[in-house]
Formats: structure tokens, sequence, C-alpha cells
């Protein structure tokens, strides 16, 4: 399911970022902003796994 952007986010984003940014460094910020928001909206509906899990998924040790 898409996250709704908040245009007024948006522009706070461009705002906080130096004057030399690139369109890289923009797509950068949005693509975490929205990682971040889909791991919290993952968090508050339960959808998350234990950590013990995922290590013994991929080989990794306690």
């Amino acid at each position: 399911m898409p996250i709704i952007m908040e245009k007024e986010e948006a522009h706070r984003i461009i705002d906080r970022m130096p004057p030399n940014a690139t369109w890289d460094d923009l797509m950068r910020e949005i693509y975490v902003r929205e990682a971040v928001e889909r791991g919290l909206a993952d968090s508050k509906a339960g959808r998350t796994r234990d950590v013990k899990e995922v290590r013994a998924k991929y080989g990794l040790p306690e």
C-alpha cells in the first residue's frame, strides 16, 4: 500500500538539503524516509520478526 506524501514534509526535506545537493541526493533522502515510514507501519501492524529468527535464516551468529 503506498504511503501518502505530505507536500509540506517534502518541502522540509528539500529545504534541509545543502545548496549543492543533487537529484540523486534528493532521491536518496526520499527513499530513506519512505523505508523508515514503511518499517514503522509494519511494526505498528505487528509485521515483525525476532532477531534470532532472522539471524538463523541467514546463518548469522546470535
